[in-house]
């Protein structure tokens, strides 16, 4: 397997609610990548399409499938072409803006959201659907200050609060021993550091918990 596909089930797609990997199942993804950085249910969702996305976006079903990705359904839950309504229900504000001009994450099937919880939890999230339902994270925006992961999954996002280096370089270890560490970044933020990690393999369900028992607060994107 070359490129940035991790296995053949990232090229034959996903088990999904259809009518499009790319544009459904995909933005399926675009949209759970977002709730999970957001780390709760957003009040407020603005999503920018661009290219593709912006010319297909109600024929291929992505504005349903983005809303059920911020409400946490899988690309396969039969719920997936009613999130709309649903999200609604909840209480979630979504809304669809078709932007002119060139992706400004590089891909034609980008979706870029802005999510609030309507008040000073703000964050933006770029993302585009590569195909086979497979997803990349171009695009972090959290607190003001902006990260580029290398793109495609997994991402790893640790806020430090106590600036505690020892315990993230624990954490970097960790990461490569069970992911293979391809790119480490690091963001200032108000409250602490923010770091950033790319592996070049899945994590398993059972790294994901152990990190998430050691590690309060990360975010692991698969």
């Amino acid at each position: 397997m070359s490129g940035n596909y991790r296995s053949v089930f990232d090229i034959i797609g996903p088990v999904m609610v259809g009518p499009s990997s790319s544009h459904t199942a995909g933005a399926v993804e675009i949209g759970r990548a977002a709730r999970t950085i957001f780390q709760e249910v957003p009040k407020k969702v603005t999503v920018h399409y661009y290219e593709s996305f912006a010319q297909t976006h109600r024929g291929h079903g992505t504005d349903f499938a983005i809303a059920a990705g911020i409400m946490g359904f899988p690309p396969d839950d039969a719920r997936v072409p009613m999130a709309p309504e649903l999200a609604k229900q909840a209480g979630i504000d979504i809304r669809f803006v078709e932007e002119d001009g060139p992706s400004p994450i590089d891909h034609p099937n980008t979706a870029i959201l802005d999510l609030s919880d309507g008040g000073h939890h703000q964050t933006q999230v770029g993302g585009c659907s590569v195909g086979g339902g497979a997803i990349e994270i171009r695009s972090i925006r959290v607190q003001g200050v902006e990260l580029h992961p290398a793109g495609p999954l997994p991402i790893v996002l640790y806020l430090d609060h106590d600036k505690n280096k020892p315990l993230v370089k624990v954490l970097a270890k960790m990461l490569d021993k069970s992911a293979k560490l391809k790119k480490q970044q690091t963001k200032l933020v108000h409250d602490g550091e923010l770091y950033e990690f790319d592996m070049f393999k899945y994590l398993k369900p059972q790294q994901i918990t152990e990190l998430k028992e050691k590690f309060k607060g990360i975010v692991c994107l698969k």
